[in-house]
């Protein structure tokens, strides 16, 4: 495999750990992002999506505290949505794997294999 493999992940985040023992252990070599230290810009977190065929909606974390306190299930227009995620990068799911021109939301991590595999 010739393209260079990214994840962005929390790495406190189980799903995000699971993720990298499985690529350990299936001797896949990879870049780390931790998105709350280097946090990723509307550009990047628009072509992301773009590159796993999903919306602004399909990622967004329900169940954190913040979710509910900015009323972001009130929120109906995708791009107000990037914005608020990338101000607030607790409310995206994680591990989002980067694989050339495609992209996956690693949930289960499993996804992140059939991604790589079939580069």
């Amino acid at each position: 495999m010739s393209e260079k493999i990214t994840v962005y992940e929390k790495p406190t985040c189980t799903t995000c750990r699971n993720l990298a023992n499985l690529l350990r252990e299936n001797g896949v070599d990879y870049d780390k992002v931790n998105y709350f230290i280097e946090p990723l810009s509307e550009e990047k977190l628009r072509e992301l999506l773009a590159k796993a065929n999903l919306s602004p909606f399909d990622v967004v974390r329900k169940n954190e505290a913040v979710y509910k306190e900015l009323k972001v299930s009130e929120v109906k227009d995708a791009d107000e949505l990037i914005k608020i995620i990338v101000e607030n990068p607790g409310i995206l799911q994680r591990p989002i794997v980067e694989v050339g021109e495609r992209a996956v939301l690693a949930r289960p991590v499993e996804k992140a294999l059939e991604l790589i595999k079939n580069e």
